[in-house]
């Protein structure tokens, strides 16, 4: 079985191949950068706007894990178009995608979208996996620095507000299983259950450094202030506003029903396993 890999040196894609490449699986690595190096893989260089060298990437393989980077919306729009052309184009047997996480798959970005229906009508055996909040977002310099040394976990989340939070790591696990489980299509969420509130990751947080962590909930205003010396003024306000927009909702939970415990048999890592897998 021959796997093609997004973004394979990214945050995404990087455990994704690790996984395969580790069961012995021949992974083809996509990037933009030629020079990339991915153990066990064959690295090879694409470019979104191209869909003859995409699909010439996806012709003959097994699956295909899919995820779009991050960017303008014009540009992921038409990145996700240029996906779903070559798959349509080149046929592999099997193709997983992520929405990337952030909000519930129903108020997904124009991008996703596109590349959610698009697969639906080609008719290619696929699933979509849809996390919430990614856990490694707590090791952004202005979170994880505020936790270690001065014993406060900000982040701009109510108190009581649940999060079905998941690792990198935990949606590697699923799209590998994904891959190997044609007979599983449709949506799959991945994430914490019961979902996680901000004290309850403060006392994770607490456990693994050895000494006491509270939380503190931020504005999303502030939360983009402390992120913009970091990612960029224009970055730093998306990231707030996509924190004002999750604050409309009571939680940001996963469906039991569809959840990789429910489908697949997947019990994510808690925050305390992760700390301990992901940081040491």
């Amino acid at each position: 079985m021959s796997y093609v890999i997004h973004g394979a040196t990214g945050a995404q894609g990087a455990p994704v191949a690790a996984a395969l490449a580790a069961v012995g699986a021949p992974v083809t690595a996509l990037t933009r950068n030629a020079g990339a190096v991915v153990a066990g893989a064959r690295v090879r260089a694409v470019d979104l706007r191209a869909t003859d060298t995409l699909a010439d990437a996806y012709r003959g393989a097994d699956g295909v894990f899919v995820h779009l980077p991050l960017g303008g919306p014009e540009d992921r729009l038409r990145h996700a178009h240029n996906v779903v052309a070559a798959l349509n184009a080149a046929r592999p047997g099997r193709v997983v995608f992520s929405t990337s996480g952030g909000t519930p798959v129903e108020f997904a970005d124009p991008a996703v979208t596109a590349v959610i229906d698009g697969l639906r009508r080609s008719g290619l055996s696929h699933a979509v996996i849809a996390p919430r909040l990614f856990l490694e977002n707590l090791l952004l310099p202005p979170v994880v620095t505020g936790a270690r040394e001065q014993g406060v976990l900000r982040y701009p989340l109510p108190d009581g507000y649940p999060v079905s939070w998941v690792s990198h790591l935990d949606v590697a696990d699923a799209v590998v299983a994904l891959l190997g489980r044609p007979d599983v299509t449709g949506l799959i969420e991945v994430g914490l259950r019961p979902a996680v509130t901000g004290p309850e990751l403060a006392e994770a947080f607490a456990a693994r450094l050895g000494h006491a962590v509270t939380y503190e909930a931020l504005t999303p205003a502030a939360f983009g202030d402390l992120l913009a010396p970091l990612l960029g003024t224009d970055a730093a306000a998306g990231v707030a506003g996509l924190y004002d927009f999750l604050g409309t909702f009571p939680d940001n939970a996963i469906a039991p029903e569809r959840s990789a415990q429910a489908v697949l048999g997947l019990h994510p890592r808690t925050p305390l396993q992760w700390l301990t897998d992901a940081v040491g």
